[in-house]
């Protein structure tokens, strides 16, 4: 896609979203309701019983998903120039579900899920010469690799509207276990990394011709900002 008019550095959040916005609102939606509850069990107590009480583990990690988001779009915003372009909190029609972040670069589109996890993401594989080769994604000792099957499906939704413009996933990290060196993975297709490597990676990708523009506003377009 050849080369088009340049945006200028910068763009209002009615354009690009806002980094974690939806996940905030189901936050606050579920932090109040927690909240009538106890104040409907304890009456005229309820003030207290509120002040008291832990919040559910349901309900704080949306509050942990969003902060996650919010960290990960401040560093995307950072890099925004002729050559960047970024989207957040875009929804996916049909769907309650939603992708992270949206970086367009010269050399194609990066679909990126944040993730804010405790532990260190690693890749263990199983099988091999006798049997199926299976890739697991591991974050601490959970199986995650769900988290890869998403991914991989957020990219087939936009490789189905841009065609022939090149698209990579990412499940980038904030706040893992990461190693002092190395650390950085692929499995599927989708890089596994935290939000330093990524930005470097984004950056890097000046050589193409893509017209970073157009595919934003085309990506804009058909994924709403939630």
């Amino acid at each position: 896609m050849p080369r088009g008019l340049e945006p200028p550095r910068g763009e209002s959040s009615a354009v690009a979203g806002v980094a974690g916005s939806s996940a905030r609102r189901e936050y606050e939606r579920r932090k109040a309701n927690d909240e009538a509850r106890l104040r409907q069990k304890w009456g005229r107590f309820g003030g207290i019983a509120v002040a008291l009480a832990d919040e559910r583990q349901s309900t704080k990690a949306w509050d942990r998903g969003a902060v996650g988001e919010e960290r990960l779009g401040v560093r995307l915003d950072a890099l925004v120039t002729n050559d960047i372009l970024v989207l957040h909190d875009r929804r996916i029609p049909g769907s309650k579900a939603n992708i992270d972040h949206v970086a367009i670069t010269r050399d194609g589109i990066w679909v990126i899920d944040a993730k804010r996890y405790k532990g260190r993401p690693e890749l263990k594989i199983e099988g091999g010469i006798l049997r199926p080769r299976v890739e697991k994604l591991l974050v601490g000792r959970r199986d995650c690799t769900k988290l890869v099957d998403g991914a991989l499906k957020q990219v087939e939704l936009i490789r189905e509207l841009v065609g022939d413009v090149p698209v990579t996933g990412a499940l980038c990290f904030v706040d893992a276990d990461w190693p002092l060196i190395g650390g950085a993975f692929a499995t599927r297709g989708i890089h596994v990394l935290w939000p330093k490597r990524l930005a470097r990676m984004l950056t890097e990708e000046t050589d193409g011709d893509i017209d970073v523009a157009a595919v934003r506003e085309s990506v804009a377009l058909r994924f709403k900002s939630s």
